[in-house]
């Protein structure tokens, strides 16, 4: 299995949209982008094409469109991007993390409700 590439967080604005709609056109990713961010349409098609030079997409062209799909899973991304920040900012320790949220109200408590349901279920 090839290593996950590095996303930038503006690469990582518009893998959500793919994620969410793939495949999906260049027309349909910049017409998402173009609602909720600031980006120019030659921007958004300048971090399409590094997404596919980084391997996270790859593409179809279907007559004269572009239709991408991820080669990189979510769930596989966000984890790898979860463990490094637990590593760096908390030493590895999801016990010190997750008590600078709770201790700082950065968590509802419908979260923590949430999370306790999680930690009942989980093997010991």
């Amino acid at each position: 299995m090839n290593p996950l590439p590095q996303i930038s967080e503006a690469e990582f604005e518009v893998m959500k949209i793919i994620w969410k709609y793939a495949p999906i056109s260049t027309n349909e990713i910049t017409e998402k982008l173009l609602q909720t961010t600031s980006w120019s349409p030659k921007t958004i098609q300048t971090l399409i094409k590094r997404l596919v030079t980084k391997g996270a997409l790859t593409y179809e062209k279907q007559s004269r469109v572009f239709v991408y799909t991820p080669t990189v899973k979510k769930s596989e991304y966000i984890g790898r991007e979860s463990n490094s920040f637990l590593k760096r900012y908390y030493d590895g320790d999801i016990t010190a993390m997750l008590s600078a949220y709770i201790e700082n109200d950065k968590l509802s408590e419908t979260e923590i409700e949430h999370l306790r349901a999680l930690l009942s279920r989980t093997p010991k």
